[in-house]
């Protein structure tokens, strides 16, 4: 069981008089610095100016730097931007910056985990991975609730990176539902699997092999997203509140007993042998280099199914049933 630290465990002065340079205006960057500042902290961003996030970043009243800027005034620097850009962000623009006694963060563990960053040896370098979206994030800050992260210390120069790497998880809200300790391998290869598995991958497979499987016999589009794919966030939701325990005894005796009888056909032998095949390539460093190599690509994978995805009948359908219902 993972050592797990709350508000009361975590004391934030450590942080009092330093400044915080959130690299990357994104999902998770905007959260992190509004949640920061809103704490009482100093916080500076970077991100390109022209585009969205920046645009984004100096309408919620934040200064707009560049990265080179933002590492040379900070003295804690949280880099968020995507994880294929985060080593040459780093080596060009942030490194140079990085003397004794800073404090290097990271939002996931990729770049550390698989040695593509490489950080000086008189830096502390820590993890702090929010558990939710940014957005989700910041609402929960907002509301008074929270969401949990995992943190680790990978180098500890000062002898203080934990008391750095909690602080900053509570600063960001994270320690009142609870910070959990876990290694960047961990929290890297986790990740990863369970994206590539379920959360993306998986479910984005299953939907549409439902939606076809029901087209395909002749039954309507519209019928077939709503079973196949409207309806999933009534039953995420579910398990997101009280796990599959409160889904077994909360969904009709027909639906439970047919999904006991055909779940494990659909997710049989066969995808448990795929998954286990993900997690092989995520652990041996094979997934990311691919990954890395591909996107360098003007036709990647990422690219070409985008594409795909888009022209999609389920992704017709849907935007017109999402319209109807005054969704999208």
């Amino acid at each position: 069981m993972l050592k797990t630290y709350f508000d009361d465990d975590v004391k934030t002065d450590i942080l009092k008089d330093k400044t915080i340079a959130i690299i990357g205006y994104g999902s998770q960057g905007h959260a992190h610095a509004q949640n920061l500042r809103d704490f009482g902290l100093n916080v500076i961003v970077a991100n390109h100016k022209d585009t969205s996030n920046g645009k984004r970043a100096e309408a919620d009243g934040f200064e707009v730097l560049s990265a080179s800027e933002a590492s040379q005034r900070a003295d804690f620097v949280m880099l968020l931007t995507q994880d294929e850009k985060q080593a040459e962000v780093y080596r060009e623009e942030i490194e140079p910056y990085m003397t004794e006694g800073k404090v290097l963060a990271f939002g996931h563990g990729f770049n550390i985990h698989y040695g593509y960053i490489k950080p000086k040896d008189n830096i502390d370098v820590i993890l702090v991975a929010c558990k939710g979206q940014g957005s989700m994030l910041r609402r929960a800050f907002l509301h008074g609730g929270a969401v949990t992260s995992l943190f680790d210390v990978y180098q500890d120069a000062s002898g203080h990176a934990k008391e750095y790497a909690l602080a900053y998880a509570k600063a960001v809200g994270t320690t009142k539902a609870g910070a959990m300790e876990c290694s960047f391998e961990e929290e890297t290869i986790t990740n990863l699997c369970g994206e590539q598995t379920v959360l993306i991958g998986g479910i984005m497979e299953l939907i549409l092999a439902g939606f076809d499987t029901l087209v395909e016999a002749g039954y309507s589009p519209e019928t077939a997203y709503f079973e196949c794919c409207h309806e999933v966030k009534l039953i995420t939701d579910i398990i997101y509140e009280g796990g599959m325990t409160k889904l077994v005894n909360g969904i009709s005796n027909t639906a439970m007993y047919g999904g006991f009888l055909t779940g494990p056909k659909v997710i049989g032998e066969e995808s448990r042998k795929a998954m286990k095949e993900a997690l092989k390539n995520i652990q041996d460093g094979s997934f990311p280099e691919k990954f890395l190599n591909d996107i360098k690509n003007k036709d990647n994978l990422l690219t070409e199914n985008r594409k795909r995805v888009e022209e999609l009948e389920i992704e017709k359908v849907g935007k017109r049933l999402r319209k109807m219902m005054g969704i999208e």
